[in-house]
């Protein structure tokens, strides 16, 4: 079976690896353009392109599935196309093209957290079990009929890039599995049932930590927010990125926003006890123990994060 992989980020590259290692003939990889890395802003190919490239498979690369690359999918002729994470949407005239249509590996257990963050809001929101989905690719914001579905309990360190990482492994499989049986004409779509919950793409904004919330909503959205956009605060008008932080029930007489130090622990103080900051970056350094960063303040008991 031919098959078209459309994926880009990291997360999407061991689905390719396992559609590869099934056996099956990825005849193309359509991904996102070349885009500008680090401080010198290197144009870098994404890393689904860099390991087609490796595996010698032809890239089509397009910020939108538009009518040039339409028609590069087109003359790839895929029987299915398979899709993590592409980044962009699907056109009703790209849909059609493979007669088996677009698969798409979903990291959250539809309906629940439809769109472009499912693990990220699922760990903000608190959930204990997530999981992944293959689906059938349709006009709707992910509602199409599901083939397979995966189940992952969410630890309670969990950031969103470790969860997703873990996803994203036994998500290939998944994959995998369901195109061999989409191949064997045995594979069964069943629609979507249960409540629905939409996870928009997050923004720098949703890194903001407030400390007036319970100090367990603070943890979620740290975790959440991990490794991007990343958890912030705000100290002295400057932005100061934080890792995820430790719950201290043991401690409730802090102040909403106040630091100090308990031993070598540095915490702040939150809507119901305080939670402990585990490492720092102030604006323009890089990131270091919280202990360290504490002891280079002049006074904690001043201190306060906005």
């Amino acid at each position: 079976m031919r098959v078209l992989f459309a994926g880009t980020p990291a997360v999407a590259v061991p689905s390719l690896n396992a559609l590869v290692e099934a056996g099956f003939n990825v005849v193309a990889v359509l991904t996102r353009p070349d885009a500008p890395i680090g401080r010198k802003r290197v144009l870098t190919p994404s890393p689904v392109a860099a390991r087609a490239a490796e595996l010698g498979i032809d890239v089509i690369r397009a910020a939108r599935i538009d009518a040039e690359a339409i028609d590069s999918i087109k003359a790839a002729a895929p029987d299915v196309a398979a899709i993590v994470a592409y980044g962009g949407l699907v056109p009703p005239a790209a849909l059609g093209i493979p007669r088996h249509g677009w698969i798409n590996l979903h990291f959250s257990l539809l309906p629940a957290w439809r769109g472009a963050a499912p693990v990220q809001r699922a760990v903000m929101a608190g959930d204990d079990i997530t999981g992944a989905v293959t689906f059938q690719l349709e006009e709707g914001l992910d509602t199409g009929p599901v083939f397979g579905t995966l189940t992952e309990t969410v630890g309670p360190e969990d950031t969103a890039g470790v969860l997703l990482e873990r996803l994203s492994h036994s998500g290939a499989v998944l994959l995998a599995r369901t195109l061999s049986a989409i191949e064997a004409g045995k594979a069964a779509a069943v629609p979507q049932t249960g409540d629905v919950s939409l996870a928009p793409k997050l923004t720098l904004d949703d890194g903001r930590l407030d400390w007036k919330h319970p100090a367990l909503a603070i943890g979620r959205q740290a975790r959440g927010a991990t490794p991007e956009p990343g958890a912030w605060t705000v100290l002295a008008g400057q932005r100061v990125k934080l890792e995820p932080v430790r719950l201290r029930p043991d401690v409730d007489s802090l102040p909403p926003g106040s630091v100090s130090m308990d031993g070598k622990s540095v915490l702040v103080g939150t809507g119901s006890h305080a939670v402990e900051l585990t490492r720092v970056q102030p604006a323009g350094k890089k990131m270091m123990a919280a202990a360290d960063w504490a002891r280079g303040m002049a006074s904690l008991e001043s201190v306060v994060f906005e």
